[in-house]
């Protein structure tokens, strides 16, 4: 692990590569969310059940888990990452199918929508112009997301919409420092795989949209 203390010196052509990864991570992180949405409207004209998210989820998870760091660093990378994020497209495509059919539907999409897109623009927009390094967020990020597990498992049972709404607040914050954490380290050249490093921040953005519609839903749900 990269010493805080001691800054980075870029070469030229410790440069070129850092902004090659940086393309590279955005070109591929654009055509994936792109692809992701293509998914999604499918699943919605399908009018996929809801039980389609979880199956999903579920398959993404074991790709990127076991499959992904195999082949990240070889071309079947990029379809690996294009099954993952087309599978989380489908199953969302099923919420959004839910979302659709409440009164404030459409307008809680576009919110969660231009949210998520604000959140991310300005953090990764941040963590390259500032250059700092956020190396430090690791622990805590890892710490917030066991007690995030933690507590998903226990709404469980208790089915708390107070409890939900705290869940989702957190998510955003913990996927907010991942997008601050993994964007830093590709900008100071710790992160070479661009296709890792687009799995990682395209969950970021995935779970902040999520989340975002859950909370703006509980509370268009009080009206």
């Amino acid at each position: 692990m990269p010493n805080p203390g001691i800054s980075i010196v870029k070469t030229p052509d410790r440069a070129l590569a850092v902004n090659k990864v940086l393309k590279n991570t955005y070109l591929l992180l654009a055509a994936t969310l792109g692809f992701s949405a293509l998914t999604a409207m499918l699943s919605m004209a399908l009018a996929m059940p809801s039980w389609v998210y979880l199956v999903s989820v579920i398959i993404s998870m074991v790709l990127g888990m076991f499959v992904l760091p195999r082949t990240a660093n070889s071309a079947a990378g990029i379809g690996v990452i294009f099954a993952i994020t087309g599978l989380l497209g489908f199953g969302l495509g099923a919420i959004l199918s839910l979302y659709l059919a409440l009164p404030h539907g459409p307008k809680t999409i576009a919110l969660a929508f231009g949210g998520t897109a604000a959140i991310f623009l300005g953090l990764s927009g941040y963590a390259l112009t500032s250059k700092r390094d956020f190396s430090f967020m690791g622990g805590f990020i890892f710490a917030g997301m066991m007690v995030v597990m933690i507590a998903i498992i226990a709404n469980l049972f208790l089915q708390m919409p107070a409890l939900s709404l705290a869940i989702s607040s957190v998510i955003i914050l913990l996927m907010s420092g991942f997008i601050l954490f993994d964007t830093s380290r590709i900008a100071r050249g710790e992160e070479t795989n661009y296709i890792l490093a687009t799995y990682g921040i395209y969950l970021s953005i995935f779970n902040i949209f999520i989340s975002l519609l859950q909370i703006l839903g509980i509370m268009g749900g009080d009206d």
